[in-house]
């Protein structure tokens, strides 16, 4: 069953985490996934197959709102509002690890597209905390499993992303923020993506690499943006994600090799 709690609240609003409790044998770890939708729309239901599959296999798995732009029923926000949002529900959950039987350490996070450029933005990039948690909060993911994400904000990526931030692209960019000991990374991405062509997933794990960090590109040939999403096409973009995010979780330690 899914339970909801309030991770945040700004500007008179609840922001709310969908939480899927273990089953079974819990591993005490985690993953919170944050959900697509251009930063203006998109629902944390995106992310739920997700995370009752890797639930039942013991890991405490969260799927989050967080403000958007332009947006009729949540508060007034700028992508960079949606990236401290995500750092705001990594700390809740880390903040909250002795309650939900979770070791602090084992904390990933995962989104796709716009939630995905959520969830590198806590990665990789320092600073984006909301005004007041830097000190209380402690935010960065210690694995990163992304969709087709949203990983360049400048002209060279994600083109409507860079026209919302303006002369601000490259503040917004993980791409501009590798740096050494950035959490292990798994990103899956079509070939055929016409919204975040895949040079931009290739330039990104090329320096990761070259920084020293673990990270791992897995092409899908043919594939369009949002493949990855229960339901699409023939099913079978979900299925193999979803095995080999459970394969990545299982080497990093964070589900049990069963």
């Amino acid at each position: 069953m899914t339970e909801r709690a309030v991770y945040k609240s700004v500007g008179g609003t609840d922001l709310r985490a969908d939480l899927f409790r273990p089953q079974g044998s819990p591993t005490g770890s985690a993953i919170v996934f944050f959900h697509g939708g251009g930063w203006r729309g998109g629902e944390p239901t995106q992310f739920h197959p997700h995370c009752r599959h890797l639930a039942s296999l013991g890991m405490l798995a969260l799927s989050c709102e967080y403000r958007l732009v332009g947006h009729a029923t949540r508060p007034a926000a700028t992508p960079f509002d949606c990236a401290a949002d995500g750092r705001s529900a990594l700390g809740w959950v880390r903040a909250r690890a002795g309650e939900l039987g979770l070791d602090p350490d084992r904390i990933a996070a995962g989104g796709g597209s716009a939630g995905g450029h959520v969830a590198a933005a806590c990665g990789v990039i320092d600073g984006l905390h909301e005004p007041g948690e830097e000190a209380a909060l402690d935010s960065r993911p210690d694995a990163l499993v992304l969709f087709n994400p949203v990983i360049d904000t400048t002209d060279s990526g994600w083109r409507a992303g860079a026209e919302m931030l303006g002369d601000r692209q490259e503040e917004l960019s993980p791409t501009h923020h590798v740096a050494p000991g950035a959490p292990p990374t798994v990103l899956f991405h079509g070939t055929a993506d016409t919204t975040v062509p895949i040079e931009n997933a290739e330039r990104f794990a090329r320096l990761m690499v070259g920084a020293g960090n673990r990270c791992e590109l897995v092409p899908f040939e043919g594939e369009a943006h949002g493949f990855f999403n229960q339901g699409r096409g023939d099913g079978t973009g979900y299925e193999r994600t979803l095995a080999a995010t459970v394969d990545f979780l299982r080497e990093l330690g964070l589900l049990d090799a069963r």
